[in-house]
């Protein structure tokens, strides 16, 4: 059962239409048909089982993928995968859902919604807290391992 939208679904691309363009939406947009080229909404995109989008990127609030997507998704606050979902491109969000039965190629970034750069977020992360100094040397030593004298009868054989 796909899931449902919160809120009003304020434009939608019904099952076996096809748009190709820009669509610039103030709210909610459902896409249950075939769309080609740019997309923005201050809300929530929601692509449908039927749904197959292609775009260079998708900028929305909230994005939920039951479809198919063909290019980047960048959302302020969360993406959901459901099962039927298919996406082929990078995925940007502070929150990120998946369920079993997705399939995903590209880089996955969760910024955690923090505005600066989340590269240098993470190696602060890193570089923060209590150094360890330490060098570490390894022996081996060269031990003989004795040979085992094992009698052929001992494993049943006769």
């Amino acid at each position: 059962m796909p899931a449902k939208i919160e809120g009003t679904i304020n434009s939608m691309i019904g099952e076996g239409s096809v748009f190709q363009g820009k669509f610039f939406v103030h709210g909610s947009f459902q896409i249950d048909g075939k769309f080609e080229g740019e997309i923005r909404t201050e809300e929530h995109l929601y692509v449908g089982e039927t749904g197959k989008i292609k775009t260079e990127v998708i900028r929305a609030k909230k994005v939920t993928v039951a479809g198919v997507v063909l290019g980047d998704i960048e959302a302020l606050e969360e993406v959901k995968l459901l099962s039927t979902g298919r996406v082929l491109g990078n995925i940007t969000a502070p929150q990120l859902t998946m369920e079993p039965g997705v399939v995903v190629k590209g880089n996955i970034s969760i910024t955690a919604g923090q505005k600066k750069d989340v590269d240098k977020l993470i190696e602060d992360s890193f570089n923060s807290g209590p150094t360890i100094n330490f060098d570490a040397v390894f022996e081996e030593e060269k031990r003989k391992i004795p040979e085992l004298k094992i009698k052929e009868n001992e494993f049943g054989k006769k």
